[in-house]
């Protein structure tokens, strides 16, 4: 008797981690095969979208969620630093940056994409980026795109990430020529009051 080996799924797919049910929002594309699985993962009982500002690159993602027979809500902008959603509507944001997507905005669309991310994410919710894994040596002075100056000097991914509030944040993983850097949008910090006893103030 023969067994047919199991299909392993891509490596975004495991270390991305959706499950269903969840709302995903996806900015950019690099494989608009490996697009359309990510929403297929968060099933009918989901939400999945996805924002660019390429018409190019949204007719991809059409054909290839098509080809998946997964629904896409798909939104074309006229730039990144505007999501056209509702504070807290997802659960999960994943930007595609293979292609240099992050690396070579400008530092102010870059700041504003990263704070429309935090805005439409919910409270504890996941921003994945998904970039180049880094080469040693030489090879990691050269890249096969521009990358800004600003978003170099400042700790690249992790520090963007950190900048626009996003705590913690960490590499998933750098593997198979990817690497998955992970921020949390955490819950406002409260600011603890002193306690008073009755009949006295608080000290200043």
């Amino acid at each position: 008797m023969f067994f047919r080996k199991p299909q392993l799924q891509p490596l975004p797919l495991t270390m991305i981690g959706l499950k269903a049910g969840e709302r995903l929002i996806q900015i950019g594309v690099d494989q608009a095969s490996l697009t359309a699985q990510l929403a297929a993962k968060v099933g009918l009982n989901g939400t999945a979208a996805h924002v660019t500002n390429n018409e190019d690159d949204a007719a991809r993602i059409r054909k290839a969620a098509a080809k998946e027979g997964v629904l896409v809500d798909l939104r074309v902008v006229h730039t990144l630093r505007s999501m056209p959603f509702e504070d807290d509507s997802f659960d999960v944001a994943v930007l595609h940056s293979m292609k240099g997507l992050l690396q070579g905005m400008a530092p102010y669309t870059r700041v504003r994409c990263l704070e429309e991310l935090h805005r439409v994410l919910r409270l504890n919710g996941r921003l994945i980026v998904v970039e180049p894994e880094p080469r040693g040596g030489f090879g990691g002075v050269f890249r096969s795109f521009p990358v800004d100056g600003h978003y170099a000097a400042t700790g690249e991914t992790i520090g963007a990430l950190r900048s626009e509030g996003f705590r913690p944040v960490r590499v998933l993983a750098d593997r198979e020529g990817f690497r998955f850097v992970e921020g949390m949008k955490p819950p406002p910090q409260v600011e603890v009051v002193p306690e008073t006893v009755a009949g006295t103030e608080p000290q200043s």
